[in-house]
């Protein structure tokens, strides 16, 4: 009787991990003009301006700074306009309000100021008042 002796010998790939940056750093842009979006920018400081449609993520919001044509500006508003289209509501219109940076924190410290109490009238006059 002969003995057949099976030598298998386990053949393992080995793995590789080949990193190209290059494609990498497409697929990143790719993504990122994926998330943006055309809005309508117009500045709204009398008299507004349009500043025309510029491409921005969909998760802007309210006091964040944004550059255009070399110029400062915080988004004061984000409005996304529906129309009704045979029975459905349908997206329109994406518009940021924009303020120039230096209006916007104007604006912010005169409401700050209009809602501070008047803590010092009132105790001046209490103490008028009281004598």
């Amino acid at each position: 009787m002969a003995m057949v002796a099976s030598t298998s010998i386990a053949y393992h790939k080995p793995r590789l991990s080949v990193v190209c940056r290059k494609k990498d750093r497409d697929r990143e842009l790719e993504r990122e003009k994926e998330h943006k979006y055309p809005f309508k920018v117009v500045e709204i400081t009398p008299p507004p301006r349009c500043l025309g449609v510029r491409c921005f993520p969909t998760n802007i919001h309210c006091g964040e700074s944004v550059t255009i044509e070399g110029q400062a500006y915080t988004v004061s508003a984000v409005t996304h306009r529906y129309q009704l289209r045979k029975g459905r509501y349908e997206p329109s219109e994406k518009r940021l309000d924009v303020l120039s940076t230096g209006r916007y924190i104007l604006n912010l410290y005169l409401d700050n100021l209009l809602d501070k109490p008047r803590t010092h009238a009132r105790i001046w006059s209490y103490t008028l008042c009281a004598q």
